[in-house]
């Protein structure tokens, strides 16, 4: 897949294609249809384009109602690849992209440069300076300039639109199984392994830390079974694991929302590696215990369980 940061970086020449455009956060099975739909809208004549954001664009117009992204940039680009996309634009979603005219959005960053033929939009599309462009005016445009608008259908389940929002709302719940039947796959969370404070060793159960700085959504806290995949390694190792989130309330001054993985019988040294901590049950919330011994009872107990699961 070719991956172009910012429209002045797409060839002179590129072209025709089928485009779609969206946040795609998450990549979900809503928007697998979008991708499928864009698939069979390109054909074999055009190449299919998803024109999408560095940034979620309410980061810029409303910070407070800015949601947490369920995914980082890297992995939507990984996501959007894996499904048979041709090419992505990623474009910087700044003051100046939000006061861009629509009929200036459509001609100076979709017709020219791409080559577009053909535009897959949602039916409730807006885009352009204050939200003025909708598909009416993306229909009266393509007439005029030769090129055709398909409105997408929505993709609902139990008579609710599959959305971005109802899987935040599924995570922050701790409903991992829930959540992972819409994205289609489980979620996950992106991470350089750091030192901690080496509590999980000394209990007996060693645990990758991840960075604060991580990408990808954390679930709600407790104890979860999963995998970590180690990225630095190719192709990159699978591994079973228990995994923790949380601020471990047995221990003062652990980070909130810190992510931890214990790798099931195996000794590793993965400081320094990117990994992705993927999330496919949940065992428990997380609890207080009143001293050591029955916390390390209780991650035997949560180990076996995991372990169960993998089988």
């Amino acid at each position: 897949m070719q991956r172009f940061t910012g429209i002045e970086s797409v060839p002179a020449g590129f072209g025709p294609s089928a485009v779609t455009i969206g946040k795609f956060d998450g990549l979900h099975t809503g928007h697998r249809v979008v991708i499928d739909d864009l698939l069979d809208l390109a054909g074999d004549d055009l190449a299919p384009v998803v024109v999408t954001f560095d940034r979620n664009p309410l980061e810029v117009l409303r910070p407070d109602r800015c949601p947490a992204p369920l995914v980082g940039l890297d992995q939507k680009l990984e996501l959007l690849e894996s499904v048979g996309v041709a090419a992505t634009v990623v474009l910087r979603f700044d003051e100046a992209l939000a006061a861009i005219e629509p009929e200036a959005f459509v001609l100076d960053l979709l017709l020219g440069p791409l080559g577009m033929r053909r535009l897959l939009v949602g039916d409730d599309f807006r885009f352009g300076h204050h939200g003025r462009g909708d598909v009416a005016l993306l229909e009266r445009m393509g007439a005029e300039h030769g090129f055709a608008v398909r409105v997408q259908r929505q993709v609902t389940r139990q008579s609710r639109r599959v959305s971005s929002t109802w899987i935040r709302e599924l995570l922050g719940a701790g409903a991992i199984e829930e959540a992972a039947e819409l994205l289609g796959r489980p979620p996950a969370v992106r991470g350089e392994v750091v030192h901690g404070a080496h509590r999980g060793r000394e209990l007996g159960f060693p645990t990758a830390n991840l960075a604060q700085q991580s990408d990808g959504m954390i679930p709600a806290d407790g104890v979860y079974a999963g995998r970590l995949v180690d990225r630095a390694i190719d192709p990159p190792a699978v591994y079973a694991a228990a995994i923790s989130v949380g601020s471990n309330p047995t221990f003062d001054g652990v980070p909130p929302k810190q992510v931890e993985a214990h790798v099931l019988d195996e000794t590793l040294d993965l400081y320094g590696h990117v990994v992705d901590v993927e999330f496919t049950h949940r065992i428990r919330g997380q609890v207080a215990y009143e001293g050591i011994d029955p916390l390390i009872a209780q991650i035997a107990v949560d180990v076996d369980q995991v372990r169960a699961l993998q089988h």
